[in-house]
Formats: structure tokens, C-alpha cells, sequence
């Protein structure tokens, strides 16, 4: 995957908090010159939270549009189209933080289910778990904020999913991994 520099990093939350103003104040945004790399189709995630806690977080795991549009919608979609949250005021938008994640494009996690958890790095990757006809994501950064281990990881990302904890041991369950390049806010670095 072509890593953004911190430069394209910092365009990308700016983009995705000028769409953001944009969607939920009506307030006028033109869409900068981008470089090259925003015009490949890559995965994003925009996630936003409110004095530490999260307020919305969408996105598209497989790079389906280029990624300048793909942080518009996942940020439109995570201001106003997360179904946990009801949508974001203009007022909240000072008290709002963001974070967009670039991914690369997931793979099968192809070793028997015993083997799942030693492929898996925390920090490192995130999770998809498909099977009995659902599916749930959880982000590379997740189970570092929450301190979990590899088997909680798992556990989480199946509940996510709507389906047991466990059920990751299953061979009709399958687990794709990913990565992400994190860009944030809150601490104005990226990862």
C-alpha cells in the first residue's frame, strides 16, 4: 500500500473536517488541488468522538472510490448516518475530534482457526469476522485503547459482528486482516 506523507495526512482531516462543517452547518467548502494518492481508490474509515467518547465512525473497508471521495462520505456518514448515534449538531462540531484511517484492502486470514490469534498482531491490525451471514469490523487502534489481547480482539470483533464470542474458532467463520495508517486530531500526529 502507498503510504500518505504526513502532509497528505493532514489534508485528509482537513478534508474530512471542512466536509464535515460543510454537511452539518452548510457552511461553503471548495475542494483543494489534491495530490495524486487522493485519487486512488483506497479504504477509509472517518471516525469522530466528543471529549474522548465516540460520537460516529463509518466507512468503507474495501477501496470501492477514490479516496478523497471515500473520506467525504465516510465523514457525511459518520457525522449523520452512524444508526448508534443520533446525528451531530452545529453546535457539537467545536467538541467534535477526528480521526480518518486510510486501509489497505483485506485479506483472508488463510490458517486454521487455532492458528488465528498467533497471525494476528495488536496495534498492527484490524479485524473482519463473515459468517452465518453477518459481518463486523473493528478498527487497528480498538483494541489498543480498550488494552485488549489478541483472543479479545477476536472476541470483540465477533460481537460486532452479532455472533458469539468463540465464534472465531469456527472454519465457517472467516477473519480478514487489514491495516490501517491512522491520522488524528487529537494529537495531531498520525500512525
Amino acid at each position: 500500500m502507498e503510504l500518505l506523507t504526513p502532509a497528505e495526512g493532514k489534508l485528509a482531516l482537513s478534508h474530512a473536517r471542512h466536509v464535515l462543517h460543510e454537511h452539518v452547518a452548510q457552511e461553503p467548502y471548495t475542494e483543494p488541488e489534491f495530490p495524486p494518492v487522493f485519487s486512488k481508490k483506497r479504504g477509509v474509515f472517518v471516525t469522530l468522538t466528543k471529549h474522548g467518547d465516540l460520537r460516529g465512525c463509518i466507512g468503507f473497508p474495501h477501496a470501492i472510490m477514490p479516496l478523497r471521495d471515500a473520506i467525504r462520505e465516510a465523514a457525511c456518514s459518520a457525522a449523520t448516518g452512524d444508526p448508534r448515534f443520533p446525528p451531530v449538531t452545529p453546535k457539537e462540531l467545536s467538541d467534535i475530534s477526528v480521526e480518518v484511517t486510510v486501509l489497505t484492502e483485506p485479506e483472508l486470514l488463510d490458517v486454521v482457526p487455532a492458528d488465528r490469534p498467533a497471525a494476528i498482531t495488536v496495534g498492527k491490525h484490524g479485524l473482519i469476522v463473515r459468517g452465518y451471514g453477518r459481518s463486523g469490523l473493528l478498527l487497528p487502534q480498538v483494541p489498543v485503547e480498550w488494552g485488549w489481547n489478541v483472543t479479545e480482539f477476536l472476541d470483540h470483533t465477533c460481537m460486532k459482528a452479532g455472533l458469539p464470542r468463540g465464534c472465531w474458532q469456527e472454519s465457517s467463520v472467516q477473519i480478514f486482516t487489514f491495516e490501517g495508517q491512522i491520522f488524528s486530531e487529537k494529537d495531531g500526529s498520525h500512525k
